[in-house]
């Protein structure tokens, strides 16, 4: 039996397309996941209203593989291209990835359904007379056991000690065996180790050593802590030399490092401005950031996110005629391949008459003979801010002031994974489901898709 009736996912597509709430108020109030929603909403989208009944069928490994051709070749999303091959749900299609990126082809195949085949009767236990006598002496034997005993409380020891940010290193093995070879053979545990001999002795004696920075990183930990964390190193290096102390800079910025410390005042942003490094276009747009149509004005710009110090960089694009995002990319590095990759997601929601200006400031990419031979191809004209002035791009520049508050910094992000996936339902919610006062209380998608004359 399906779990939802047919004409309960015609109610929630229906009241959808009305306009009157979005998937995420229906999801609450239906008590679904917003996923299903959108799910059902593209399936009716494609498919009319035999998208939404029930399908039960076995899908073959051509059928599969010609699905995730058509999502490779066309750029398209897991949601898209099931609702495109009426495929209930988007969790077989990311099965059908993932078994096919491990085991290609062959993966994709059904398996058997029921009980596996029986396993073949086990060959009886050869006599005592048929198995091959053990030729080893007693002191082989006992030699054996004593390694294995060697190796399993090295195990042991490695194990407890792997939460650590030496673990695996030439040090923490060489602790481990040093603490082990009062009772075990210091032979055999260096075999369970992987750690040659005289990488052994060379960090017992480094250990004996002590750490030669010590007394460096008392006075800087005590520098950084008078000045209550507004000291980076350079400040912190300036000060050591005034109390006569003869430092590098690059000494203390790694022993900072190594201490985890790190000035809490200004940090640095992303800056994509480097100079005159190509053509500036002219502002065009002057600051007239209202549009009377569709595709008639954008905007565009980079921002940076800093996850546990890994960065991530999202480029979008705008339509200033309903602050929609009309697309997007992230990328870990503020390369080319971020910009063109937004440019081409955004050339493809061109029409046939649609001729718009797209705005930017002066950053090196947009500066770029490349950036400018792609929008050369297409009947966009270019425009940038007039440099060092953020208020010329003031449109884009708010949607990252409300996107950081709303989204980046409601939440804890461990990995940027999970930043990149809350930043695509962010934005998802942001064009269709968040209202502005401006668009007479409607979400960006609603007010371009309302009927004319409203």
């Amino acid at each position: 039996m399906a779990k939802h009736s047919e004409g309960l996912k015609l109610e929630v597509v229906r009241e959808y397309l009305s306009g009157r709430s979005g998937a995420r108020t229906l999801a609450q109030r239906y008590g679904l996941h917003h996923e299903t929603v959108r799910c059902w909403i593209a399936a009716y989208k494609q498919h009319g209203v035999g998208g939404l009944r029930p399908k039960y069928c076995r899908y073959d490994a051509q059928f599969k593989h010609s699905v995730l051709e058509c999502m490779r070749r066309e750029e398209l999303s897991i949601a898209q291209v099931a609702a495109r091959f009426n495929i209930r749900s988007t969790h077989c299609v990311r099965e059908w990835e993932r078994q096919y990126h491990e085991g290609g082809l062959d993966a994709l195949a059904p398996r058997r359904r029921g009980r596996p085949p029986t396993m073949p009767a086990a060959e009886p236990p050869k006599t005592t007379e048929e198995a091959a006598p053990d030729t080893r002496t007693r002191e082989q034997l006992l030699k054996e056991n004593e390694s294995l005993r060697a190796e399993v409380a090295y195990l042991k020891k490695f194990r407890c000690a792997a939460q650590g940010k030496e673990a695996g290193s030439a040090k923490e093995k060489a602790q481990i065996v040093r603490e082990l070879r009062e009772r075990h053979p210091v032979a055999d545990l260096l075999k369970a180790a992987g750690l040659s001999r005289s990488t052994f002795y060379y960090q017992l004696k480094v250990l004996g050593a002590g750490d030669r920075y010590a007394e460096l990183k008392d006075r800087i930990q005590s520098v950084y802590d008078h000045h209550k964390g507004r000291y980076g190193y350079r400040r912190i290096t300036a000060s050591m030399r005034q109390a006569g102390l003869s430092i590098n800079h690059k000494t203390v910025q790694r022993l900072m490092g190594q201490l985890q410390l790190k000035s809490l005042v200004r940090p640095k942003k992303y800056r994509s401005y480097r100079g005159k490094v190509g053509r500036v276009a002219p502002n065009l747009l002057k600051r007239e950031f209202r549009a009377h149509r569709p595709n008639q004005k954008w905007v565009t710009d980079v921002t940076e996110f800093n996850v546990g110090g890994q960065k991530l960089y999202l480029s979008p694009v705008m339509d200033l005629y309903n602050g929609e995002i009309i697309a997007w990319h992230t990328d870990r590095r503020p390369s080319f391949e971020l910009v063109s990759g937004m440019l081409k997601k955004a050339l493809a929601r061109l029409g046939t008459n649609d001729r718009p200006m797209l705005h930017s400031d002066q950053g090196w990419q947009y500066q770029m003979s490349a950036y400018r031979r792609m929008l050369g191809g297409h009947p966009l004209t270019q425009s940038m801010s007039r440099k060092g002035n953020c208020l010329d791009n003031a449109a884009m520049e708010s949607f990252f002031g409300t996107l950081k508050s709303e989204c980046y910094k409601l939440q804890r992000f461990t990995n940027v994974e999970q930043l990149q996936a809350a930043l695509a339902d962010y934005i998802h919610y942001y064009n269709h489901d968040r209202i502005k006062l401006k668009l007479k209380g409607l979400s960006p998608v609603q007010y371009r898709t309302q009927p004319s004359g409203a």
